[in-house]
């Protein structure tokens, strides 16, 4: 289970926005259904959205807006809310990079907004702080995945130009994403490579630091 109910603190006024996918059998985390089932995958889904959930809201940095697909109506996106203060959006249409700049057009503070997912149990509370106090001497940050993406961008003003044009899903992310921020003269921060739940062979690291996730998968 993952912690529970947590308060706000008082942060910068950093805004976190988290795109999830609800955890429906044949809808998430298909590229582990080979492994753990459709069911299988849907459970470690829900596992890692209320891990996400619960670890943005005790960074008290500032809102934490879910972004959900297809729509809220799922009951794991409500049940979010009994962990704090936690606002719904739908996910707009369009590829990663459109649904991206989507949440962080709306969501935008003046110091800034943290974009990420849920598939890097990794990412800690602190890292978030740590993320959300760098935008305070940059124009973004950057959390890398050690398989080419990131996991987490952040920027203190919506750039569609972070966002055109960029192999999502392929292990080009990351370089065509530096390559966006230095076409626009920005000064970024980037923090050490994290690892994050993708294909099969991740499902070992997975157990090996959060074993509770996968008995959530078989249960």
């Amino acid at each position: 289970m993952p912690p529970g109910k947590t308060e706000r603190r008082p942060g910068v006024g950093v805004g976190v926005a988290i795109l999830a996918k609800a955890p429906l059998a044949g809808f998430a985390k298909t590229r582990l259904i080979p492994r753990l089932g459709a069911e299988g995958a849907a459970g470690l889904q829900r596992w890692l959205l209320q891990r996400t959930v619960t670890t943005a809201l005790s960074a008290g940095i500032g809102p934490v807006t879910l972004w959900c697909a297809p729509d809220t109506a799922h009951p794991d996106f409500a049940l979010c809310r009994a962990f704090g203060p936690l606002a719904l959006r739908r996910q707009p249409d369009g590829d990663l990079g459109e649904r991206m700049l989507a949440a962080l057009a709306e969501t935008i503070t003046p110091a800034g907004t943290l974009v990420i997912g849920i598939d890097c149990p990794a990412l800690t509370a602190a890292l978030l702080r740590q993320a959300a106090n760098a935008l305070a001497g940059h124009d973004a940050v950057v959390v890398p995945a050690e398989d080419g993406g990131y996991v987490l961008i952040g920027m203190r003003q919506a750039a569609p130009r972070v966002f055109d044009a960029v192999d999502w899903s392929t292990g080009h992310v990351m370089a065509q994403t530096r390559a966006r921020l230095a076409e626009m003269d920005w000064r970024w921060q980037e923090f050490a490579p994290l690892w994050d739940v993708d294909r099969g062979e991740d499902l070992e690291r997975l157990n090996a630091y959060f074993p509770a996730s996968l008995d959530k998968a078989s249960a």
